[in-house]
């Protein structure tokens, strides 16, 4: 296995990174393609091809002679102009799908997101079997979505793959979720109910996840083109994990509460504000933002621990603790 050669796409990002480094340990040559040049990839001895996704000429030129692709790099985000969105998950992920033809590369592991089946109410215990919604609230899903449903016709046409749906990745060096939550750690408020339940993941098992596809893909053909949902197979109360988040940063839990029901009509009152001043920062609320607030999700994980052999190896216990301490090192 070591001696593979793989590209990792989005090497430089918070799970990228974490890809990397793993594999990296495991001996594999690695190549990151990235719009930017990291100095920690250097270090690691990664060789950095920078590139835009919607350009396929370097992405060509990345995937020469590579054994695997894992496709991590996207566009996340609660706001922004739907082409943006789409440039970047659907574009992107079409030139990387070609590349991997036109340079014969076997296997393709997808990062994708369990929004792209959110239907704005409660998803409890759901498995793969769930359809893609009707609409979406934000472009960012609905790119998702449209990306992995090119994964998934790729697999039909000569490309072996395997898409990965982690849920709210966290952990040291995180820039989005814990920060997102830190930064308006003085004006946070619960959203609806207090007894819904969310998977989350932490970045190492999310990672260990990526690896296990790729692994158990060389081993098994026949499993290319499945789905498989991730997560540290422990549901928890959104707003306790979130204050847990805040307690590692030596923050206050959150305080007041709003309804579920206020929360969205403001969500649509900023988002029609911020849409005709074309104001391009994020709004405080969004409608998907409120829905995926109020609501539960969690997902069964039973294909991903059979077919995979997947299961975290970080507790969230151990996870929050390390949390804290990256926190404390930088103080």
């Amino acid at each position: 296995m070591g001696t593979q050669k793989v590209l990792v796409t989005g090497g430089g990002g918070f799970l990228g990174k974490a890809i990397v480094k793993k594999l990296v340990e495991k001996n594999f040559f690695v190549t990151s393609f990235s719009r930017r040049f990291y100095p920690d990839l250097e270090q690691m001895g990664v060789l950095q091809i920078q590139g835009d996704l919607v350009d396929l000429k370097p992405l060509m030129t990345a995937t020469r002679q590579m054994d695997a692709v894992f496709h991590v790099a996207a566009k996340a985000g609660l706001w922004g102009a739907f082409e943006d969105f789409y440039r970047v998950n659907v574009t992107g992920t079409e030139n990387v799908i070609a590349a991997c033809r036109a340079n014969k590369i076997q296997q393709l592991i997808y990062t994708s997101s369990p929004s792209v089946i959110f239907d704005e109410h409660d998803m409890e215990n759901v498995d793969e079997r769930v359809p893609y919604p009707s609409r979406y609230l934000a472009p960012y899903p609905q790119t998702k979505a449209a990306a992995e449903k090119l994964v998934k016709k790729a697999a039909k046409k000569g490309v072996n793959t395997i898409i990965i749906r982690p849920h709210l990745i966290w952990g040291p060096e995180d820039n989005h979720l814990v920060p997102g939550i830190i930064s308006r750690a003085h004006k946070l408020k619960r959203i609806g109910r207090t007894d819904d339940l969310v998977d989350t993941i932490y970045i190492d098992n999310a990672a260990d996840a990526h690896i296990l596809a790729y692994q158990k893909l060389l081993e098994n053909p026949s499993l290319s083109g499945n789905v498989y949902f991730v997560s540290q197979d422990d549901p928890v109360s959104k707003w306790e994990m979130a204050n847990a988040f805040l307690a590692a940063a030596g923050l206050p839990p959150i305080k007041g509460h709003v309804s579920a029901k206020t929360a969205y009509i403001a969500g649509a009152i900023f988002e029609g504000v911020y849409q005709f001043f074309n104001i391009k920062k994020e709004p405080p609320m969004t409608r998907f933002a409120a829905k995926e607030l109020a609501t539960s999700h969690w997902f069964n994980i039973s294909r991903a621990k059979k077919e995979l052999g997947y299961t975290p190896k970080v507790s969230t216990k151990e996870g929050l603790q390390r949390l804290k301490q990256s926190f404390s090192a930088m103080e």
